[in-house]
């Protein structure tokens, strides 16, 4: 199977919109729905269902969502296994969907000029894991958010974020002063996966029932805000779709925008790429 078409479908699951999808890729929209008629027809199945607003995986795209990202990641372990035992000049950056901008917007003319033969692959992680990869080896350093379980870890803080509560522009909330997320119980919150690093989920989540939607993603939580009126956290500088504002809270501190890496595995590279992002 083509892991390229996998990672294409994985990323149209995700933001449930093919064009969102393409930008995160870096690829037009075309290429992109011909990749992804493609995979329909080898698999002989109907893996999305088109709306006037986007996508949504049938029952067997669902399936194929589920054991893509395992494969993926595999693959991912697998070629970062193969590089380490090479020695190669590479680099593997973990980023969650919000840090990714900081990268290529801040990094990369500086890291070029330094590094121009090094190969850069830059990993995107879900919100079940806030170490981006590192934890489970996938990356060499991640551009991540506190607060985690840092055992084992190294860290340096790049900078510190006030968070806010994702409403909707029509939610009572909208437009009002700072709230608190322990006086918003009654909200229905969203819930991160099972197995989520207990201090990332404390800190993002408000108090959600053991019924509410679990996120895989910020832009699945953007959309259960603006399509169902769930709440959820993010940093107060968070690019939003239309129609969702956020309100700043009281009750968290700001968010810490950190490098982390594992000292023990640092190569020169990753070490050069931490000395080069604490300086920008």
């Amino acid at each position: 199977m083509d892991l390229r078409l996998l990672r294409y479908f994985v990323a149209v699951a995700e933001e449930r919109h093919v064009g969102r999808a393409a930008a995160r890729l870096h690829i037009t929209q075309p290429p992109l729905s011909r990749a992804l008629r493609q995979l329909e027809a080898d698999l002989g199945a109907t893996l999305l269902e088109r709306t006037p607003h986007g996508v949504t995986p049938t029952p067997a795209g669902e399936a194929l969502y589920e054991k893509a990202t395992t494969l993926l990641d595999q693959a991912d372990r697998l070629r970062a296994r193969v590089r380490a035992e090479a020695g190669s000049e590479t680099l593997t950056i973990g980023t969650l969907a919000d840090t990714a901008g900081w990268v290529s917007g801040r990094l990369v003319a500086d890291f070029r000029r330094e590094h121009p033969h090094a190969s850069v692959t830059v990993h995107e992680s879900g919100l079940g894991d806030p170490t981006a990869g590192l934890r489970a080896g996938l990356v060499d350093v991640a551009l991540t958010r506190t607060p985690f379980d840092g055992k084992g870890l190294r860290t340096r803080v790049l900078s510190a974020d006030p968070v806010g509560i994702v409403v909707r522009a029509d939610d009572p909330l909208a437009g009002a002063g700072p709230v608190s997320v322990a006086a918003l119980a009654a909200r229905r919150w969203i819930r991160l996966p099972d197995g989520t690093d207990p201090l990332w989920a404390a800190y993002w989540t408000g108090p959600a029932a053991p019924d509410a939607p679990v996120m895989r993603t910020i832009q699945e939580c953007l959309q259960s805000v603006l399509w169902n009126g769930t709440s959820a956290l993010a940093p107060l500088g968070q690019p939003l779709p239309p129609g969702l504002v956020t309100v700043a809270v009281d009750d968290r501190p700001p968010s810490r925008l950190v490098l982390a890496w594992r000292p023990a595995r640092l190569t020169p590279l990753a070490r050069s790429f931490v000395r080069i992002a604490a300086r920008a």
